[in-house]
C-alpha cells in the first residue's frame, strides 16, 4: 500500500506541473507571438514481480506477467508552433509571419535571438528594433527624410523620399528556420535561442526554402485556444483531486490495519 502512496503523491506532482505549463499559456494569451506549451508525461519505474514468459510449469509459461508501477512524472514541456491569429494594426513598423521562419535580433552580449513578435520601431538612430530596443538583423536603418515605409511579402524595404519619384529599396529582411523549432530554448521577452537539439539556422527570404510571407500592419498574436486551456485545466484538476483521494483511501486503509489489534 505504501507504494500506492508514492505513486499517488508523483502523480499530483506531474499534474502540478502540468497546471503550471496551463497557467502559463492563459497568462500569455495576448501575447505577440507567443506559442502554447504542452506538458508531456511518462510513467515511472515498474517494479517485476512475475516476467510474462517465466515458466510456470515444466511444460507451460506465463502468458502475462505482473509489474506494479511507480506513478508519473513530467517528460518534456513542448511548445506548439502553430501560427496564431492576426490582428491588423496598420502600424508600418508592425510584421507578421505567415507561416514558417523567426526574426532575428541582435542581443544586448552580441549573440542573436528569435522572435515571432513583429511588433517593431525605430530608434533615434532610424534602425528598426525590438520593443526592448534589440536591432533586427540584418540591421535596417530608415533615412530621416522618409515619407513612407513599405515592406514587401518577400521582406524587400523601400521607402518614399522628398524629390524621389520612385521608391527606393534600404535593405532585406530575411527569416530564418530550424529543423526542430520545439528544441529552442525560451529566454522569455518573446525570445528564444538556438540549442543543440533545435538545429542550426537556416536563413533565407521570406517565402522560400518554406518561409512564411511577412505582412506589413499585421501583427501575430497567441496561438492558445482559451477553451482548450480550460478543459485542460479541469482534466488536470481532476487528476490531481483523484491522486489526492487516492492518498487519503490509503492512509484510511493503513489506520484499518493499525486498529486490529483493538
Amino acid at each position: 500500500m505504501m507504494r500506492a502512496m508514492w505513486s499517488a503523491a508523483a502523480g499530483m506532482s506531474a499534474q502540478a506541473y502540468n497546471m503550471d505549463t496551463i497557467s502559463n499559456n492563459l497568462a500569455n494569451v495576448n501575447t505577440s507571438g507567443y506559442k502554447k506549451a504542452r506538458a508531456e508525461f511518462q510513467d515511472l519505474l515498474y517494479q517485476t514481480v512475475n516476467l510474462a514468459g517465466t515458466a510456470s510449469s515444466a511444460n507451460t509459461t506465463l502468458p502475462t506477467g505482473i509489474q506494479l508501477g511507480h506513478g508519473a512524472r513530467l517528460q518534456a514541456v513542448v511548445h506548439q508552433f502553430t501560427t496564431g491569429n492576426f490582428r491588423h494594426t496598420t502600424g508600418q513598423f508592425d510584421l507578421a509571419i505567415e507561416g514558417q521562419g523567426f526574426f532575428q535580433v541582435t542581443m544586448p552580449d552580441g549573440t542573436i535571438g528569435y522572435t515571432r513578435d513583429g511588433s517593431f520601431s525605430k530608434n533615434q538612430d532610424g534602425t528598426i528594433v525590438t520593443a526592448a530596443g534589440y536591432p533586427l538583423q540584418p540591421e535596417i536603418v530608415i533615412p530621416q527624410d522618409a515619407l513612407n515605409i513599405t515592406v514587401a511579402k518577400d521582406g524587400t524595404v523601400t521607402v518614399t523620399q522628398p524629390g524621389q519619384p520612385l521608391p527606393q529599396e534600404i535593405g532585406q529582411i530575411t527569416l530564418v528556420n530550424f529543423i526542430n523549432p520545439a528544441g529552442l530554448n525560451h529566454i522569455g521577452s518573446n525570445l528564444v535561442l538556438q540549442t543543440l537539439a533545435s538545429g542550426d539556422p537556416i536563413e533565407g527570404p521570406p517565402g522560400t526554402d518554406g518561409m512564411g510571407n511577412i505582412a506589413q500592419g499585421f501583427l501575430e498574436m497567441s496561438n492558445v485556444d482559451i477553451a482548450d486551456e480550460m478543459v485542460n485545466m479541469i482534466v488536470g484538476q481532476r487528476a490531481y483531486e483523484a491522486n489526492s483521494k487516492t492518498i487519503r483511501t490509503i492512509d484510511d486503509m493503513l489506520t484499518v490495519i493499525t486498529n486490529l489489534k483493538r
